[in-house]
């Protein structure tokens, strides 16, 4: 049993796993805590809305870039170590900044780097367990748990402190993302038992293996339309803890509310391949963007704590199953060839997205507070028909 548990605990999964736990940490904290700092600070909405915009605003350059580069790489675990570190090192200079410029210039230089290995890491690890033959949904579960934690552990110590926690927690679990990057596997070249059957996938002839090929108008709005449902999450992650703390709120429930999120995002990842065999990833992308439009609009309409919970749960949907979903639906349609490069295209749609929506939603949040919520609707309203359209252009299983 010494010998067993060991080896169980060391598979290239679990590795992987450790690091998306520790991958989301610094973003439960984020969340949560930084426009209640911000707003602390005296910054207002408006630049709150830069601070949010700025580090996307800069990778919808650098994403294919870093993609193409981790595609060309021996291997694509250089390019997350690297991003890793890059990012814990610069995290201590929260310590010397209380103004805008300052909070500017070091939250961007501590968020890009992430945000630059974060198609990477998806990529690489669906290969990974599609090679293999185990289940990237059981590896990805692994962030949420981490992000559960934390965002626990974050509304405790808020509550207890108040927003002085802030600072302290952010540059300890942008530290420990950095240490948990260091034992990641070779992605590429899998250790351990592979699953020859799943080594060995039957392309279709419709995959596929150049980037030119994406450019499918099907393909395509399925990537808009995702990204918009993506974008419109922007308003609750960067206002969502100030609007409803100025809502009235207790300070105390503010934890337990985005904890509801990633429990019932981790109902959905536990699932995803029961729903995969029965849907296509476009048809759950849609159901996706439904649950946007009812989560959006019941949080303009009410912020009763219960009512606030019952449409968190909504993140199952509007985040989980968009995120499998697209995972996946990249997955299917292109070669490993492209896989960083491909992942890092959606994730640039979805940045264009996202700082178009946070440009917008500064000054909604600014003159119309909770209401700005109907403004997200409309996105997510956006993404559901775009991914209609796909879906009545080329209409597939898979």
């Amino acid at each position: 049993m010494t010998n067993v548990l060991p080896a169980r605990f060391t598979t290239p999964e679990m590795r992987t796993g450790l690091y998306y736990s520790a991958m989301f940490l610094p973003a439960g904290v984020s969340t949560l805590l930084l426009p209640i700092w911000l707003d602390a600070q005296g910054i207002p909405p408006e630049e709150i809305g830069v601070i949010s915009a700025t580090p996307i605003m800069i990778m919808i350059l650098l994403n294919l870039f870093v993609g193409r580069i981790a595609d060309r790489a021996k291997d694509w675990r250089s390019v997350i170590v690297a991003g890793s570190l890059v990012s814990a090192v610069v995290s201590l200079g929260f310590i010397f900044i209380d103004e805008f410029w300052g909070v500017l210039l070091f939250n961007t230089l501590v968020v890009i780097p992430i945000m630059a290995i974060e198609p990477v890491i998806d990529a690489a690890a669906i290969r990974m367990t599609r090679r293999r033959g185990s289940d990237f949904a059981k590896v990805r579960i692994w962030g949420t748990f981490g992000y559960i934690a934390i965002t626990a552990l974050a509304g405790l110590l808020f509550g207890w402190i108040g927003i002085a926690v802030f600072v302290p927690m952010m540059i300890a679990t942008c530290l420990m993302r950095g240490a948990a990057a260091l034992p990641l596997p070779f992605f590429r070249a899998p250790e351990g038992p592979v699953d020859v059957h799943a080594a060995a996938p039957v392309l279709s002839p419709e995959m596929a293996t150049t980037m030119r090929q994406v450019l499918k108008p099907w393909f395509l709005l399925t990537l808009g339309g995702t990204a918009l449902l993506q974008a419109s999450h922007m308003l609750l992650i960067s206002f969502g803890a100030l609007l409803w703390v100025q809502a009235g709120v207790p300070e105390a429930a503010l934890g337990i509310l985005w904890i509801v999120a990633p429990i019932c995002e981790i109902v959905t990842m536990l699932f995803f391949a029961h729903f995969a065999k029965r849907f296509s990833a476009r048809h759950l992308l849609l159901a996706a963007c439904l649950g946007g439009v009812l989560r959006w609009v019941g949080m303009a309409m009410g912020t009763d704590i219960w009512l606030l919970a019952g449409l968190q749960a909504l993140h199952m949907l509007t985040f989980g199953l968009a995120y499998m979903g697209i995972i996946n639906f990249i997955a299917n349609w292109t070669s490993e060839d492209i896989a960083a490069q491909a992942q890092s295209f959606y994730v640039v749609l979805r940045q264009i997205a996202s700082v178009i929506a946070l440009i917008v939603f500064g000054p909604l949040v600014a003159r119309y507070g909770l209401d700005s919520f109907y403004a997200a609707a409309v996105l997510a309203g956006l993404g559901a028909a775009m991914v209609f359209a796909s879906l009545a252009i080329k209409e597939i299983k898979r």
